[in-house]
């Protein structure tokens, strides 16, 4: 006798859901958040470039997820997706904060490319990490720590407070 599959679903196991006290943002692309200590910020990035701003105490922390380097065209003016527009939502999130973007210090991570048999020198990941150092030169930002570039995608997690962000990478 042959024996007979159930063609339902077995039920799942009873499960307790646990909430984090923590608040936790999670950025998608064009997103700018902007926290106190003990919240957390997490984004996934490709080739694109997450940016985060914190003041030397690591009181507050902000975090952008940027798409593109360029300006963008009248069309998308209020995009956040792009870098400038990116950076100054984050000086504005701050500011309201009386910190003045200068005086912090900067995470950068992302960049990858994402298309290795297709771009072998310049890709969009390596013109997005270029423009936002530049950027965070010119704003007198000192940057603690980059990783950027390679053939990877990141996932970025960081609680604001003393720790530095966390960094996964994941090969293409």
């Amino acid at each position: 006798m042959t024996p007979t599959l159930s063609r339902r679903c077995p039920a799942p196991a009873p499960r307790s859901i646990v909430m984090s006290p923590v608040p936790v943002h999670t950025l998608h692309p064009g997103d700018v958040v902007c926290a106190e200590r003990g919240e957390q910020l997490e984004t996934l990035l490709g080739s694109c470039v997450a940016v985060i701003l914190t003041d030397p105490r690591r009181t507050v922390g902000a975090m952008c997820h940027i798409v593109h380097a360029h300006d963008p065209s009248d069309r998308a003016r209020s995009s956040q997706a792009h870098g400038p527009v990116a950076l100054e939502a984050m000086e504005r999130l701050l500011s309201v904060r009386g910190i003045q973007s200068g005086l912090c210090e900067a995470y950068v991570f992302g960049g990858g490319n994402m298309f290795p048999d297709l771009y072998r020198a310049t890709h969009v990941g390596a013109a997005n990490a270029d423009w936002v150092l530049r950027a965070l030169a010119g704003r007198g930002v000192r940057v603690l720590r980059e990783d950027l570039g390679g053939r990877f995608y990141r996932q970025v997690r960081w609680t604001v407070g003393d720790d530095p962000p966390q960094v996964r990478c994941v090969p293409v």
